[in-house]
């Protein structure tokens, strides 16, 4: 039986403007070919009819997009700054086995050294990942390795935050230019737009078609409005590490977070594990922005799907000992959380049990809003023509099977 189409049946689908009761998915070369609205026992469309195609009954299970994650450290006791293939592949899996179907590897503010290393190797772990899902192979591959998210270190020291003050400084062209000359591949860079040189970098890497984030900044509302008419695109982990209103010679004065709300275009990248930031506060930013501008994110280190423990947040060679318990990970004085645990289904129940936000904004901001934040149509929705990525959850919301490409992924 071929093994490059396949049929889901009585699935409780999940679109983009509405939920499908009762739904047929018919799944070919690793695209969604049909998406049958009429209840699951119809007869099937040619092609995947009389035994060409593999036919599973999901019995009234919730099929989402898998969730396209653009901010992740690591995850299943791995870190994308530890500097080997294995690392990314692992995590990748751990991702995968918790809804997430793509990925965009997070590097921290590192020597120059480190970061270049780190660029290598997930250069060769994106061409081993691509190479197996291309040959029907990744069911052991994990999420997909998309391309790269920088962080740092161009950064505000009074923002870092639980990035190493070692390695934050200002924005230095033979630095960056020298990063975007190794590596292809990446696709969004966080960094303060008010440090110097800050503007000319954000001009520079939009150009060379990655896209600029804010974050780690002490801006003022009117700095971060000019950062984003000048190419800024959204806002890293809203209100983490970031300003917002305060008195400056007793005047109030608008941050980040004011001008995140008030430019309608702005994405807002939110870390939804429900410590970062209460239920509640998840609710108000999505009734303020809207879930088409929204993106969930793990902010996930090492430690993600890991038990409370010691770790480290970066490489294992220089990297920051983090206190995980209850959950929650902390630098060791607990003056900053050190990154997140959460993994992708945590993050659906947080926004959807927790802060009672819809179903179908909820998938919005895990999956579609993202993938629109990156240009693509054809991922993190359930459409025809789009990419096969698929998160299948029970009824308590616990992930049941992962499809990436059409294929059945390996359970952990």
């Amino acid at each position: 039986m071929p093994n490059d189409r396949r049929v889901l049946r009585h699935a409780r689908t999940v679109l983009p403007d509405r939920v499908l009761e009762d739904a047929t998915l018919c799944l070919a070369d690793g695209r969604i070919a049909r998406v049958l609205e009429a209840p699951g026992d119809g007869r099937l469309p040619d092609g995947f009819a009389d035994g060409a195609a593999d036919v599973r009954d999901l019995c009234g299970a919730t099929v989402l997009p898998g969730f396209v994650e653009i901010h992740s450290h690591g995850g299943g006791g791995h870190d994308f700054m530890d500097g080997t293939v294995d690392a990314f592949v692992g995590a990748a899996r751990m991702h995968a086995a918790h809804g997430t179907t793509t990925v965009l590897p997070t590097t921290l503010a590192s020597t120059r050294e480190s970061l270049l290393e780190s660029l290598d190797v997930f250069s060769a772990a994106k061409r081993a990942s691509d190479a197996a899902h291309a040959a029907g192979n990744g069911a052991s591959a994990g999420a997909r390795l998309l391309g790269l998210h920088l962080e740092g270190p161009y950064f505000a020291m009074s923002q870092r935050g639980a990035q190493d003050p070692a390695h934050i400084r200002r924005p230095d062209p033979d630095e960056y230019l020298a990063v975007l000359d190794r590596c292809p591949d990446i696709l969004r860079w966080s960094a303060a737009p008010e440090v110097e040189g800050a503007r000319e970098f954000a001009k520079t890497i939009r150009a060379r078609g990655v896209l600029p984030s804010i974050a780690h900044s002490d801006a003022l509302m009117e700095d971060a409005i000019a950062a984003y008419e000048s190419g800024f695109a959204s806002t890293t982990h809203l209100y983490s590490a970031m300003s917002t209103v305060r008195r400056i010679d007793g005047y109030r004065r608008g941050g980040i977070v004011e001008a995140a709300y008030l430019l309608d275009g702005m994405y807002v990248e939110t870390i939804g594990d429900g410590i970062h930031l209460p239920p509640l506060m998840l609710k108000m930013i999505w009734k303020i922005k809207g879930a088409g501008r929204v993106c969930l994110v793990t902010d996930s280190m090492r430690a993600a799907g890991m038990p409370d423990g010691t770790y480290r947040l970066g490489g294992l060679k220089g990297g920051q000992e983090v206190q995980v318990y209850d959950g929650v990970a902390w630098l060791p004085d607990r003056s900053a959380f050190a990154g997140s645990v959460a993994t992708g289904d945590r993050l659906l129940r947080t926004a959807l049990l927790a802060a009672g936000i819809p179903l179908v904004d909820v998938a919005r901001m895990l999956a579609t809003t993202p993938a629109e934040l990156l240009g693509r149509k054809d991922l993190g929705r359930i459409g025809e023509g789009c990419l096969a990525d698929l998160a299948v959850f029970n009824a308590e919301w616990h992930v049941v099977d992962v499809y990436v490409g059409g294929r059945l992924m390996d359970r952990l």
